[in-house]
């Protein structure tokens, strides 16, 4: 995959980024999230002036690269691609608030029960414990890169193992908050724990 050479300096880092991420680091994806979700989440909110909404657009566009970050071709740079699916993931939701259809089911099963992180939990031999804990600590590294209140909601949920109920109460949010913020934030994890479960094949 040969780099264009006439990137810029910024260019250049992102593509030798995409290319650490492509070969499963995961720092690379929590680098590429903090260089661009802050002018990501501000280009979204132009275009759908919500606060709210552009959070979760900037989450989504996120998740949506990292999964098709094999197709990205580096003729153009990273940030354009990255815009571009901003852009397309702007247009479909502007068009399904249109429409009226936005759901936040999603990672759930036939009986609408959320489907759990692929966290692996079973008793591990010396080897595997160590492959989990670092596993553990990349995947803190990557929450730490969302806003605060998916941080916030993940961490109650999946390491001190909250029930909605609880997170609800702690935080005095709605029940149902909990539960669509909470599908946001998995949206995004779930795509970088399978790609991670992937890569340890």
């Amino acid at each position: 995959m040969e780099i264009n050479s006439n990137f810029t300096e910024n260019a250049k880092n992102d593509f030798h980024l995409v290319v650490k991420a492509r070969e499963g680091n995961q720092k690379a994806y929590a680098d590429l999230m903090q260089r661009y979700k802050d002018s990501i989440y501000f280009m979204v909110l132009k275009m759908v002036n919500n606060k709210e909404d552009a959070m979760d657009l900037t989450v989504e566009t996120f998740a949506k690269a990292f999964e098709k970050l094999d197709k990205y071709q580096p003729e153009f740079a990273f940030s354009t691609w990255l815009f571009r699916v901003a852009t397309n993931n702007c247009i479909d939701f502007i068009r399904k608030k249109k429409l009226h259809t936005t759901s936040i089911h999603g990672m759930t099963d036939d009986e609408g029960e959320e489907m759990p992180l692929q966290i692996k939990a079973d008793t591990l031999n010396p080897e595997e414990s160590s492959i989990k804990k670092q596993q553990t600590e990349e995947l803190k590294l990557l929450i730490q890169t969302l806003p605060l209140r998916y941080r916030n909601l993940i961490t109650l949920r999946y390491f001190d193992e909250l029930s909605y109920e609880e997170i609800a109460q702690q935080l005095d949010l709605p029940l149902g908050t909990v539960k669509a913020q909470l599908f946001r934030a998995r949206y995004l994890l779930g795509n970088i724990i399978n790609r991670l479960d992937r890569d340890d094949i």
